[in-house]
């Protein structure tokens, strides 16, 4: 959900009029009457000023949005550009969510991060449900069982958050990225670093694509790193791209029997060579999972996450009086907004 109503009465003391569709809410379990006493008022929000979703327009969605409104949401400018170019096409101002500059400043509007915590969070929970060992270490009267052994592949804020939820429950945690800078992250939360020689830093605090030799050396050096492991959980994306190939058919199966690859990857193609994306499947007697918008397991917060990105944003753009006036000197809305009129700067 794009806005909750805690969100709504923020909005209301900044003097904007907030319309909420019926039952937009009851995905993350907010009915109608919390929104309304709010201050919203349940009606028809696509003639609205500003339009905020969470998902891309249908196109459908996008004939309902009036010529010179605006539209906030995840509008996939990189993999979807025939949705720009209908936005574009209809007069619409879209600013995508996951255009967002990852600087200090916007760092509030960043719904990819704030996303990106909940699926690392609930990544582990599914590894711990679909493992057939114990993360912690257990001191029973039957002996002591040692705890499970996790590594989480790309260290981005959902793999920081999957090692430091792994960390909780007790198992012994290593991460990996290609870049090494990230090495104290991963040591601040108690876990292992696995070097495997490989700097791929890119811009704006994502990974470059690997090199053919370099991603040879990687899959060789992590093939053989895999199979000592209990859990794996994959998080690596490259914007724009299909996802790296991390976890091979042959690190598969080497891994021990009742393993459990998580692949967060999947929409993008997915990190394991061997990942169904959206199913559950078992090869070589290792379970791997490759759940598909893995937030939405967990409506309630991420919904709250996000109404506060969304709000954010919006609040940049008004003036004090409540109206829109985007300012396209402002490096956030300038690289965020997707389409625009010519009329409106560069």
């Amino acid at each position: 959900m794009a806005l909750v109503p805690k969100i709504v009465e923020r909005l209301r003391t900044k003097g904007v009029e907030v319309v909420v569709e019926s039952g937009a809410g009851l995905g993350a379990l907010i009915p109608d009457e919390l929104y309304t006493a709010a201050g919203a008022t349940i009606g028809d929000p696509w003639s609205a000023d500003v339009v905020a979703k969470v998902n891309p327009p249908t196109a459908d969605e996008i004939g309902k949005l009036r010529r010179g409104s605006t539209l906030i949401g995840f509008l996939a400018p990189r993999t979807s550009p025939q949705t720009i170019e209908a936005l574009r096409a209809a007069g619409v101002r879209a600013f995508a969510m996951e255009a967002i500059p990852r600087i200090s400043r916007a760092q509030s509007m960043d719904a990819l991060s704030s996303q990106a915590n909940v699926a690392g969070y609930k990544a582990v929970l599914l590894a711990a449900e679909k493992s057939t060992r114990f993360f912690p270490m257990l001191t029973t009267a039957a002996g002591t069982v040692k705890p499970a052994s996790a590594l989480v592949l790309g260290v981005g804020v959902a793999g920081l958050q999957a090692l430091a939820t792994a960390k909780r429950l007790g198992a012994r945690t290593t991460g990996y990225d290609v870049r090494p800078e990230v090495a104290d992250q991963v040591r601040s939360l108690g876990a292992q670093w696995l070097d495997l020689g490989i700097d791929a830093a890119g811009e704006g605090g994502y990974a470059r694509e690997l090199t053919d030799d370099e991603q040879a050396q990687q899959q060789k050096r992590l093939e053989e790193a895999i199979t000592g492991f209990d859990v794996v959980i994959t998080t690596a994306l490259v914007p724009g791209r299909k996802a790296p190939t991390l976890v091979t058919a042959t690190a598969v199966e080497g891994m021990r029997p009742g393993s459990v690859v998580v692949d967060l990857a999947g929409e993008a193609g997915g990190n394991c060579e061997l990942t169904e994306p959206g199913e559950v499947v078992v090869k070589h007697d290792v379970t791997i999972a490759s759940p598909l918008n893995l937030p939405a397991t967990m409506p309630e917060h991420a919904s709250e996450l996000y109404a506060r990105n969304v709000s954010a944003l919006l609040e940049l753009m008004l003036d004090k009086s409540g109206a829109l006036a985007p300012d396209w000197d402002d490096e956030v809305l300038a690289k965020s907004c997707v389409t625009r009129s010519e009329g409106e700067g560069a």
